[in-house]
C-alpha cells in the first residue's frame, strides 16, 4: 500500500513538471520612437527559465516572426540577449525555446594579445579599440588611454593585424641586419597595420593621454592618468557583446594611498560606442572624475563641448598624407558634467591638451559613460553625420527598445 501510495505521488510530482514545462516563450520587443531602431536588446535568462519551466542553464534557441534561428547570447551578468530591428511604432516578436543553439558568426570579440606587450584589444562590425597592459608598462612605454583602430568591413580584423604584422617583424630585421633597407621597407610598407590594405588601419595617436575615451581621476585641473591594466577577465566574447573587467595598480590620489581603478567595458553589435562603467577601491573622499578624449595640435577646430557629449574630429597620425578623419567622443546619459577643453600650455609630443566631461564621484558608487569612434571612409563620413550619431545614441541609451516576455 505504501508502495502504491509513493509511485502515486511520484506520477504526480512528475506530471505537474512536465505540465510546468512550455514548449516555447515569447518576447516581444517594442519601440517608442517615430523612427526606425535596431539594437543590442536583453530580457533577464533566471525570468525566461522560470517562464519556460527548466533549470538555470538550459540551452536556448531564439527565433524571429519569420521561424528563423538568429544569434542570441547569454551574458555574464543574465542577460539573453538578441539583435532587434523594430519599425517606427511597431513590435518586433521572437520566440524562445530549450534547444542546442546553431553557431553563428562572432560580430564582438576581443583577447589578450601577450605577443603584443599584452594589448586587450576587441571590435565589433564598426570598429575596434584596445588598451595597454603589463609588459608594455615594464617597457616604460608611455601610452595610457583607448586606442581605436579604424576598419571598413563588418568582418573581424584584429587577429589577422596582429598575426601578420607580428609574423613578418623578424624578416624586417634581417633585411634591416643585411643593408638592405628598401627590401625592408616595402615588406613593412605591405604587412604593418599602421597601412590601409583596403580594410583599415591603426593610425590614432595615443601616446601619455587619455586617447578615445579613458576616465581619469583630477587633481586640480592636472588629470591623474592611469597607466596599464594590472589584471583583466573577459566575461562575455560575442557573437553579440564582448565586456571585459580590468583593474590598476594601486596609485596615490591626492594623498590616498593605494586606491585601485576598475573599469567594465562593453560593446555591443552594431554600436560605435562602448559602455564603460568605473569605480575605485580605497578612495575616502570625494573627487573630480574627467572621461574624454586627446586634442592633437594639427586639428582644434572640429571639436564638440555639449552638456551631455563631448565629440572631436582627430587628424590621425600622418594629416596630410591620410586625408581622412577619426571621429571618436565620450557620451553622457546620466548628465552632471561639465564639458570643458583642459589645454596644456603649449603642446606635449603633439598634443594640445584634452576635452573632457567632469562628473563629482562619491566614494564606492561607480560612474557609467560611454566612449566610441568612427571613420570617414566607413559609416560616418563627417563631423556632422557624428554628432547626429552621438545624439541619436543618446536618445536611444534614454529611451530604450523595451523587451518583455509575453504572457
Amino acid at each position: 500500500m505504501k508502495k502504491r501510495t509513493l509511485l502515486l505521488l511520484m506520477s504526480v510530482v512528475l506530471s505537474t513538471i512536465v505540465w510546468a514545462q512550455k514548449k516555447e516563450l515569447t518576447l516581444v520587443v517594442s519601440n517608442p520612437d517615430r523612427m526606425q531602431r535596431q539594437e543590442v536588446v536583453g530580457v533577464s535568462v533566471i525570468d525566461v527559465y522560470h517562464r519556460l519551466g527548466v533549470k538555470t542553464g538550459t540551452p536556448l534557441v531564439v527565433k524571429n516572426a519569420l521561424g528563423q534561428e538568429v544569434a542570441s547570447q547569454i551574458t555574464y551578468d543574465g542577460l539573453l540577449l538578441m539583435d532587434a530591428a523594430v519599425r517606427p511604432r511597431g513590435a518586433a516578436k521572437f520566440t524562445v525555446a530549450v534547444g542546442q543553439p546553431s553557431s553563428f558568426e562572432n560580430i564582438c570579440f576581443g583577447r589578450q594579445y601577450p605577443e603584443r606587450v599584452d594589448d586587450i584589444a576587441w571590435e565589433n562590425d564598426r570598429t575596434a579599440y584596445r588598451i595597454y597592459g603589463p609588459a608594455l608598462q615594464r617597457n616604460q612605454e608611455r601610452a595610457f588611454g583607448v586606442d581605436v583602430w579604424v576598419k571598413n568591413t563588418p568582418e573581424l580584423e584584429v587577429e589577422k593585424r596582429y598575426a601578420t604584422e607580428l609574423s613578418n617583424h623578424p624578416r624586417i630585421q634581417q633585411l634591416k641586419a643585411e643593408g638592405k633597407e628598401d627590401e625592408a621597407f616595402l615588406v613593412e610598407q605591405q604587412t604593418t597595420y599602421h597601412y590601409d590594405h583596403g580594410r583599415g588601419l591603426d593610425c590614432y595617436k595615443v601616446g601619455p593621454s587619455l586617447g578615445g575615451g579613458a576616465p581619469a581621476l583630477m587633481d586640480g585641473d592636472r588629470l591623474i592618468f592611469p597607466y596599464c591594466y594590472r589584471d583583466y577577465e573577459i566575461c562575455d566574447n560575442g557573437p553579440l557583446r564582448f565586456t571585459v573587467h580590468v583593474t590598476y595598480n594601486p596609485t596615490t590620489i591626492n594623498g590616498q594611498t593605494d586606491v585601485v581603478e576598475h573599469r567594465i567595458i562593453s560593446l555591443d553589435k552594431g554600436s560605435n560606442f562602448n559602455r564603460c562603467t568605473v569605480w575605485y577601491e580605497g578612495l575616502n573622499t570625494s573627487e573630480r572624475l574627467a572621461m574624454g578624449v586627446v586634442v592633437h595640435e594639427e586639428e582644434q577646430d572640429d571639436l564638440l563641448l555639449g552638456q551631455d557629449m563631448v565629440l572631436y574630429a582627430d587628424p590621425t597620425d600622418n594629416p596630410e598624407k591620410q586625408n581622412f578623419q577619426i571621429y571618436v567622443g565620450v557620451l553622457f546619459p546620466e548628465g552632471k558634467v561639465q564639458t570643458q577643453q583642459l589645454k596644456y600650455d603649449k603642446p606635449e609630443n603633439g598634443i594640445t591638451g584634452h576635452a573632457v566631461g567632469i562628473a563629482d564621484y562619491e566614494p564606492k558608487s561607480r560612474y557609467t559613460y560611454f566612449f566610441g569612434s568612427a571613420w570617414s571612409k566607413n559609416d560616418v563620413r563627417t563631423f556632422n553625420e557624428w554628432k547626429l550619431r552621438a545624439e541619436e545614441t543618446l536618445h536611444a541609451l534614454r529611451s530604450p527598445l523595451k523587451a518583455i516576455i509575453d504572457e
